[in-house]
């Protein structure tokens, strides 16, 4: 949309594009675009391959997936927290024998390798686009994985990000999980994309960053390399070739506010004292090492996923104990909480013994894995509790996934069987709704809210379409976190919130506000949720979270926080 700043120096109309607001921050540069490669129809052209020379094709194809595989797996193995996850579960998809099967058996009636992998891959996306859910997600990175085995092929550059020589907004349609793992934030200073939503791969790497990040921004594409663009990652708008000075004084202004969150130390608490712990999200030993920089208070979500992902076997119980030890000696004597395997959808297990669904979101995922394969949890329960006594820790585990009161009581006894303290996340609305009589088998909850928000508005929270809807800052699930914070505080059980929600400053205060106890999120965001909530009150928590709780959309819940707490 086009509208003109009543700030008196802008003489001249600018044109705004609205967005989904991500990461906070106010950046002002010039942009700059993926490199792009020759169209893959130019590369795939070309006459049949002759039945002899078949093999040797086959072998082409073979050896350079098996690169682009391998330098996605070095990349995993040299990134930290979400970024090594994302690369991880890339690199597992560019080894997926049923696209590359299907590339194979085109190859082998004679298609050269490139169209045959052009065509695989159109095979798999429009499939992947057709089941929907978290399924969708991969149709970006299975481009992206068609568009470097193609350049392999073909000898040419892989696709990517260019490094520009001065700070730059990167804009782009969608941005591949190898892209923005390896992004230099201090060349990268914003993102804003076309596609994507709030829990997108775009985001949660953003995040980690702290890369001021605006996604599924309307009209973002005619937007040409080099012009000037304000991006606001607070109230999600992308200005377009705004007044310098109008822009460096909001640049100015952000950059303030952020350098008075700077020398926060916690511990967590509002200005009145109420505490609310802040805690980081981490994913192996170096990402919880890298959280001991930042005055987190301890590890409210351990994704374990990573020892898993990209793996052919489980790994074995003294593989994970060694892996959880590292996090746990990483904050001696401090509150952890380990999320047991969420593998399934998006993420599947060669070993688990996957079958094929129709709507993957909504099948054999989280803590529905065990059911079939008992051993995968004992294995890692057994290996949290070597870890734990080990680094004479006492760590809280949780279960992923849990819908009914049935499962959780299930998880918790196996859990006390191996002296841990179990509880179990909130992502389900029928767990929001029953969490009184979850909370009678369980001893804590940690609400995710990224799946809660899929779940209960029915949108797929990686469709840029839906995006507005999976904005966890939608009044129904806020209902639905007040719900299960209530049911908490009634019984004196701790409820704490780990999902994207936690690293926005002002939806702290509203969650602080409905009774939430904890606070997790990524390490960049540790120091501006802290110093946000050490400077309102509770009181002034509860009656934004009050006023929030009456609107009907995601933008006027914004707002009314924002009347409240300034």
């Amino acid at each position: 949309m086009t509208s003109s700043s009543a700030a008196t120096s802008l003489t001249r109309e600018v044109t705004v594009l609205q967005g989904v607001p991500v990461v906070p921050g106010v950046r002002y540069a010039p942009v700059i675009r993926p490199g792009r490669m020759p169209q893959v129809d130019e590369l795939s052209a070309g006459p049949e391959v002759a039945e002899a020379q078949r093999p040797a094709e086959a072998g082409r194809f073979a050896a350079a997936a098996a690169a682009v595989a391998g330098r996605l797996k070095d990349r995993a193995a040299h990134a930290t927290g979400a970024a090594s996850e994302v690369l991880a579960a890339t690199a597992m998809l560019a080894q997926d024998r049923a696209w590359l099967g299907a590339a194979e058996k085109r190859i082998n009636q004679g298609e050269p390798a490139v169209r045959a992998t052009v065509e695989a891959a159109a095979q798999f996306t429009d499939l992947f686009t057709q089941m929907g859910g978290l399924m969708a997600e991969r149709v970006t990175d299975l481009r992206d994985i068609r568009d470097r085995v193609v350049a392999e092929l073909s000898g040419l550059a892989e696709p990517g990000v260019p490094v520009p020589d001065v700070p730059s907004i990167l804009c782009a349609e969608d941005l591949a999980p190898a892209d923005t793992a390896g992004l230099d934030p201090e060349r990268i200073i914003a993102l804003a994309t076309t596609l994507g939503g709030p829990t997108s791969h775009t985001a949660i790497i953003a995040r980690q960053l702290g890369i001021p990040c605006v996604v599924a921004v309307t009209g973002l594409d005619a937007v040409a390399p080099g012009t000037p663009v304000l991006v606001d990652g607070t109230r999600g708008t992308v200005e377009v070739d705004p007044d310098p000075d109008h822009a460096r004084a909001q640049v100015d202004s952000a950059a303030a506010a952020a350098a008075a969150t700077a020398n926060w130390a916690g511990p967590g608490a509002t200005r009145d004292g109420h505490p609310v712990a802040v805690l980081a999200n981490v994913q192996d030993g170096a990402s919880a090492r890298a959280a001991t920089q930042v005055p987190a208070e301890g590890i409210g979500l351990f994704r374990t996923e990573l020892c898993f992902l990209n793996r052919d076997t489980e790994p074995t119980v003294g593989e994970q104990t060694e892996i959880y030890t590292e996090v746990l000696d990483a904050f001696p004597g401090r509150k952890v909480v380990i999320r047991t395997l969420d593998a399934g959808s998006d993420k599947p297990l060669r070993f688990a013994g996957h079958a094929e669904e129709a709507n993957p979101a909504l099948g054999v995922r989280g803590i529905r894995i065990a059911a079939g394969n008992p051993d995968l949890l004992d294995n890692q329960l057994e290996a949290i509790a070597a870890a734990a006594a080990r680094s004479a820790a006492s760590p809280w585990v949780m279960a992923p996934m849990i819908a009914t009161p049935e499962e959780a009581r299930n998880f918790a006894e196996r859990v006390r069987a191996h002296g841990l303290t179990p509880g179990v996340m909130i992502e389900i609305p029928a767990a929001a709704l029953l969490a009184d009589r979850i909370l009678a088998h369980v001893d804590f909850l940690s609400i995710g809210t990224n799946d809660l928000a899929q779940y209960t508005m029915a949108a797929d929270r990686m469709s840029a379409e839906l995006a507005t809807l999976t904005d966890p800052w939608q009044p129904g699930v806020l209902a639905l976190v007040a719900m299960a914070a209530n049911a908490g505080a009634a019984v004196g059980k701790p409820v704490g919130v780990c999902g994207e929600a936690a690293a926005d400053p002002l939806l702290a205060c509203v969650l602080a506000g409905l009774g939430v106890s904890s606070l997790s999120a990524a390490s960049a965001a540790v120091r501006a949720v802290g110093a946000t909530l050490s400077a309102v009150t509770l009181a002034q928590c509860r009656e934004a979270a009050d006023a929030v709780l009456r609107t009907a959309s995601a933008a006027q819940a914004r707002a009314a926080a924002l009347a409240v707490l300034g």
